[in-house]
């Protein structure tokens, strides 16, 4: 007896729905993401908050510079997870982590920056 796949009537001939994998993920980062990592370690958590008006004329008056979000808004975002992984490790603000996935990152990523730069893995029991 011969089957008639209904579901998939008009579809690509040997491919099914459920034959269809999803591609994996990269949980890597560029050469230019990485450099925006290595860099992070050298800003503290003050660097993530926004200057006041006051301190930003005080810096200008003494000559204090005030560390500048970058341009790119997905670059910015990793930075910003970069510095508190820096700082706490595997302990990140939730709300930095929504930013990171939001800006475009996998999920997957969150776990290689932070095992990159604690130098710690995660163990499954």
């Amino acid at each position: 007896m011969a089957y008639l796949d209904l579901d998939n009537a008009f579809s690509a001939p040997g491919m099914s729905r459920t034959m269809v994998a999803k591609a994996p993920v990269a949980a890597g980062f560029s050469a230019l993401e990485w450099s925006v990592i290595a860099l992070a370690k050298r800003d503290t958590l003050r660097s993530l908050a926004r200057p006041s008006r006051l301190s930003r004329a005080m810096g200008s008056l003494f000559g204090f510079g005030v560390a500048s979000a970058l341009a790119d808004p997905r670059l910015e975002a990793l930075r910003r997870l970069a510095v508190h992984a820096w700082h706490r490790g595997f302990a990140l603000p939730v709300t930095e982590v929504e930013q990171f996935v939001a800006a475009g990152f996998a999920a997957a990523q969150v776990e290689t920056l932070v095992m990159s730069v604690t130098g710690l893995r995660i163990v499954e029991a």
